[in-house]
Order: C-alpha cells, then structure tokens, then sequence
C-alpha cells in the first residue's frame, strides 16, 4: 500500500514557498470564490508588490475574498485579475479599469479553459486528504476538472473546515505540486433579509410550481423567498447551478426528495454550493448531493431531461421586447451571464417546464421602472427576446413566450408599478406597438 502521508508531508510547504517560484507572465487560475486558495494568492501578490515581477494574470469567478490584484490598482500590469462572472471586488476593479473580464456562459468556461488556456498553476483549497490520498474539492465542481488538466502546476491549500463531498470532483495527493495548510472559516453569504415585496413575489411563483418539479433557484432575496414559499409542496426535485440555503431548509423539511426526477433521482445535482455555514455542513460527507462540472450540470440538454423543470432568476430591468438585462446597469458592469440562459433554454424544453425572470418592479427607491420601453444604453442582453418565458414583479405574472410585441408590452404595463404605466402606455403608442 502507498504511504500517501509521506508523500503528503513530502509535498507540504508555505505559502511564501510557492511565491517564490512565481515568474514573469504565469497565468494562474482559479475557481469559484468558496474553492479559492487565499494565502497562497496573498503570498504572490506580496512577492510581485515587492518585486520586478510582472504580466502575472489570475482568473477567478465568484469572487468573494478582497484580493490585492482587484482591491489595488498600483498591481496593474504586474499582477492582473480576469474574471469569469465579476462580483465582488472583480467588479469595482473591472469599472476601475484595472482588471479584465470574459464574456462567456458559465457552461462554455470548460471548453474555453481546454482549448485556449495553458495555466503556470491552477490553486485551490480542498478538505483534508483521505485514506487513500484523495481530496476532495468539497464545494465546487464548476470548471476545476479542466483547468486541473490544462495546468502545469497544482498548488492546493488543505483546510479543515472545507466540507468533504462525497460525489464531486477528487484530486489525487500524486497530481499535486505542493500543499499548504490554512485552517480558517469559510466565507459565507449574509442572511438575506425577506421583505415585503420579495415575500410577495415568491409567492405568485410558487403558485405557478407544480408538485413533483425540479427547481433551480438564483440566489437574492426574491429567490429565497420562493423556496420559502415551496415548503408546502410535495417530492419537489433539485438541479441548480447554485446551491442555497433555501434548498437545504426544503430537503429538511421534506418537501424536496428528488423523488420525481427523470436523471440523478434522490439525489440533489448542483454545480457549486455557497451560502451560510448550514450548506456547508449539510454536504459534509452526505451522498445525497451531488457536485458535478458546470458543463454537463448547467447544459440545457441535460436541464431539460427532468420534466417540469422550474428556472428562477433575477433581472435588472426588461423592455418591451422581453429582453433581460441581468448584467449591467447601462454601461457600468455589474455581473457576467452565469447559467441564467442555460436555465431558461433548459427549462422551456422540459415537458411541463417554466422559467421565471423576477424582479421587483422599480429601483432608486421608486424613482426607476425596471420595466422599459428599451434596455438602457449600453446594457447587455442576458436573456433574449426570443428565449424569455415568464416575467414576474410583485404586480405579477407576465407570459411573453410565442406571444406578440404587442401582447407582451400590455402584459409587461400591467405587472409595472403602477407609478410607470401612463408613461410605459403613451411610450408604446408613440412607437406604433399599441394602437
């Protein structure tokens, strides 16, 4: 039998250590913000602010640790962060103009990853390795599988509090390069405070969900709410590119057993987890949850195999057309797509399926509608006209899907608060769309 603690111990190091080796123009890589290694990333960043290194470059998604490379524009140019989906502090520092974004579906970053990437290191944190010297990448599937098999170095960062999970992605102690131990607690997402509004918009939703449907829920208030709102239901099915509390509080409480599904059935499929402490102990070693690679979770093809498959996401603002700005305000960025059109392609496929896109009807404190003539200058179109189904505020319930511009506009002035709609109405008369 292998001694894989020898060659564990043979292989653990510093974070200072890996800095060290860090040299002109390596492209590092990482994943999702719950799975990123933050000392060996704050050891190279102090390596290169001290140094003649530079053209470093650092890809990320969901990012949730305040970075230098992001929270420090006097790295630019020696140290630079790419982001796949910019929250966190990618986005302050994307409209700072000193990091740089892609473009792209979440379910496209694998193929993308193998074949126009060769990475120096790909860095992440695991749980602590078992007896047969596996790791376990514990809360994120994502696009990890590929950037392991594009990276020339694997660096992982061994922390005790990283959940074990039993089915998703291993890593073996002989692939990896060097270990380093960081024991801390990890980030988690603050409690999302329920309003009014939200309340009430979960709720015109989950009067639209059938029992026995799989769901995928975003995350934000509103789509807490509608888990909230689903406790009543019955043998409902998980498939989601985001696992939340929400979902754990259904499992617990029954009304999710996976019962009805077509594909993974009793099990709850998810691509990445992130949230509160809960989730992470609830996927500590249970066989129940399954994290598997965003490119197989997040494919429409595969969405669709569950019949009744319910989508909920969030938008910015919508126009008459249908189309969903889920990413900017106007020209300022503020997220990258995700798998928002993956689940509503995905959804609408599904026998019996829906997607919903909610939000609540004005910003600025009422002074905005987010239901509009045209998208903002500048916004991006998340969702396009012609995949968007159903548009939900706390007015409520817009069906767009093979209906006409005309139908949709009355359908979208009628769930816009009602502040808006003499305006929204004299609008669309001006531009021939109601006669």
């Amino acid at each position: 039998m292998a001694d894989y603690k020898a060659l564990y111990t043979q292989k653990l190091t510093t974070p200072e250590a890996i800095a060290e080796m860090v040299q002109n123009d390596w492209l590092f890589g990482m994943d999702t913000g719950p799975s990123q290694a933050p000392a060996i990333m704050t050891a190279v960043a102090n390596k290169i602010k001290n140094s003649d290194i530079k053209g470093v470059k650092v890809q990320t998604l969901l990012d949730i640790y305040p970075y230098e490379f992001y929270a420090d524009n006097s790295l630019a140019g020696k140290m630079t962060g790419f982001s796949w989906f910019s929250s966190g502090g990618a986005r302050k520092a994307v409209n700072g103009g000193y990091a740089d974004l892609f473009p792209a579906y979440y379910r496209d970053i694998p193929r993308h990853i193998r074949t126009e990437y060769e990475y120096d290191a790909f860095c992440v944190e695991v749980s602590p390795m078992d007896s047969h010297g596996y790791f376990s990448l514990s809360l994120n599937g994502s696009y990890a599988e590929a950037m392991i098999d594009k990276a020339k170095r694997i660096f992982v960062e061994v922390n005790e509090c990283q959940p074990r999970c039993l089915c998703g992605t291993q890593i073996h102690v002989s692939q990896v390069d060097a270990i380093v131990e960081y024991n801390h607690e990890l980030p988690v997402l603050p409690p999302v405070v329920l309003d009014e509004t939200s309340i009430t918009i979960g709720n015109l939703i989950a009067e639209q969900i059938p029992d026995g449907a799989c769901i995928q829920l975003g995350i934000g208030a509103i789509p807490d709410a509608t888990g909230m709102a689903l406790k009543a239901k019955h043998d409902l099915g998980i498939h989601t590119e985001m696992f939340t509390d929400s979902m754990v509080e259904l499992i617990e409480c029954g009304a999710v057993n996976n019962s009805k599904k077509q594909i993974h059935r009793n099990k709850s499929v998810t691509t990445f987890a992130f949230g509160s402490k809960r989730i992470y102990d609830f996927i500590d070693d249970n066989p129940a949850v399954e994290v598997l690679p965003v490119d197989y979770v997040n494919d429409p093809e595969v969405i669709c195999k569950n019949d009744n498959m319910i989508s909920i996401n969030a938008a910015l603002e919508v126009d008459f057309f249908g189309q969903v700005c889920a990413e900017s305000v106007g020209t300022k960025h503020m997220s990258g797509s995700g798998g928002q059109i993956d689940y509503v392609r995905g959804a609408c496929q599904s026998k019996g399926g829906k997607s919903f896109i909610a939000f609540t009807s004005t910003a600025k404190g009422g002074t905005i509608s987010k239901i509009k003539p045209i998208l903002t200058p500048g916004a991006i179109c998340t969702t396009s006209k012609n995949d968007v189904d159903y548009i939900v505020t706390e007015y409520g319930i817009a069906h767009l899907r093979g209906r006409s511009l005309g139908d949709r506009t009355r359908q979208l002035i009628a769930i816009a608060h009602p502040d808006f709609r003499d305006e929204l109405t004299f609008e669309a008369k001006k531009r021939g769309i109601l006669i």
